[in-house]
């Protein structure tokens, strides 16, 4: 059986490689620009041993031109839903407006 907070095998080969070499960014979203920057947004499911019967999410934001020094950014976890597919679902929902408002709450 498969976990409802997990993505499916299918969606899993949806995502690249973290080009930081840290784990892999999580289902890419979107690409928009902010600030002069176009960013992709990833979202990145969070385990939640507490609670195994919902899905868990934060958005991942990495600049298309991103420099040696620069990290990902994370938004704190930002999606609750009881599966992943729901919170996939409301994740693509977002629109520019919104993940502008994101990224500068962690930039």
């Amino acid at each position: 059986m498969e976990s409802k907070r997990t993505p499916p095998a299918s969606s899993a080969g949806a995502s690249s490689p973290d080009p930081g070499g840290g784990d892999a960014p999580g289902v890419h979203l979107t690409t928009f620009t902010h600030e002069g920057r176009f960013w992709d947004v990833f979202l990145k499911v969070v385990e939640d041993p507490a609670d195994p019967d919902s899905c868990r999410a934060r958005l991942r934001f990495l600049p298309a031109d991103r420099g040696d020094h620069e990290e990902p950014v994370e938004t704190a976890v930002v999606i609750i839903e009881p599966s992943y597919a729901e919170a996939l679902e409301v994740a693509r929902g977002y629109d520019r407006y919104h993940l502008s408002a994101m990224l500068r709450s962690v930039t």
